[in-house]
């Protein structure tokens, strides 16, 4: 196992020469190297797993809080904002994680086949979840990293070896959580619907009767799943989404506070400008002026 970790360390550093994300050419493989401890920041996990090899990370979702380390991997089974913070990195032993969104038909189409096996589930109800990497998934990431070097062969292997990550992350306790998303009538995979809604019409105001039409259950059921997946209400996350969408406008498209604000949804500047603050810690242009001068922009994070 400490062979095979040091092997895959081995691979993402040689493809991840930039600090922060390192794009490869397999669709969704994202490559990280970061070099020095951080200060909490906000960070959405989309569907997808994170592999870590060196390094610690700390997630923290609605006070429930997930330590990363070189030996796990995060998994993510639906869209939702969490804190992060990178606690040990350094130039000689810097964070190495490789990321993968996946794809949410394949998923379901392996877990329709009958012959895969069924593993004890975690007693884990949360959205994200941490497990222990194994050494099938070891193996399966070095050989999926290892097509950048040929990458012809990418159109070829790259999807079969993804199918490959899956199934054994389908095999872990923690693959239960994949696997409620994915499957049709389920509760969990109802309230990704309710989520995903959400996250394509933010800006719209929110009717709960309206939500749980989409999520096809009952207001109370839905706020009580959703809550249970995200640590937050849909109010909540909404309110996220929105200052979050709000502030990475202004940070990299120039928008002015108010002109943000109604973009997102706002009617009320003042209730934008009480909202920002109280989640920011600091006004909205005092916080891009921060951001800006530290140089630190807020993206989605692995």
């Amino acid at each position: 196992m400490i062979g095979m970790r040091e092997e895959l360390a081995r691979k993402i550093a040689a493809h991840a020469r930039s600090l922060g994300a390192n794009p490869t050419g397999i669709p969704g493989l994202v490559l990280y190297r970061r070099t020095t401890p951080t200060a909490c920041f906000l960070a959405t996990y989309e569907p997808s797993v994170t592999v870590f090899v060196q390094g610690r990370k700390r997630v923290n979702l609605g006070g429930h809080v997930y330590l990363c380390d070189g030996s796990t991997f995060l998994l993510s089974s639906i869209d939702v904002p969490a804190e992060s913070q990178i606690v040990e990195a350094s130039e000689q032993v810097p964070l190495l994680s490789m990321f993968l969104q996946l794809d949410m038909p394949t998923v379901r189409e392996i877990i329709s086949r009958e012959e895969l096996p069924e593993v004890e589930a975690s007693v884990h109800s949360r959205g994200i979840t941490v497990g222990e990497t194994t050494v099938g998934l070891l193996d399966a990431c070095t050989r999926l990293i290892g097509l950048l070097e040929t990458p012809e062969d990418i159109p070829f292997l790259s999807h079969l070896i993804q199918r490959e990550i899956v199934y054994r992350i389908l095999r872990t306790p923690q693959g239960e959580r994949l696997r409620a998303i994915a499957t049709t009538g389920d509760l969990s995979h109802r309230t990704a619907r309710a989520i995903a809604w959400l996250r394509a019409n933010f800006a719209k105001p929110l009717h709960m009767e309206e939500l749980a039409t989409v999520a096809r259950m009952g207001v109370s059921t839905l706020h009580h799943q959703f809550r249970a997946l995200t640590a937050m209400s849909p109010l909540q996350y909404q309110k996220q989404l929105r200052l979050q969408t709000a502030r990475q406008r202004m940070l990299m498209d120039g928008l002015d506070a108010t002109s943000a604000a109604y973009e997102v949804g706002y009617e009320s500047i003042s209730q934008f400008s009480r909202e920002y603050s109280r989640f920011f810690g600091k006004p909205p242009i005092r916080d891009i002026k921060a951001l800006r001068d530290s140089k630190v922009v807020p993206i989605n994070a692995a």
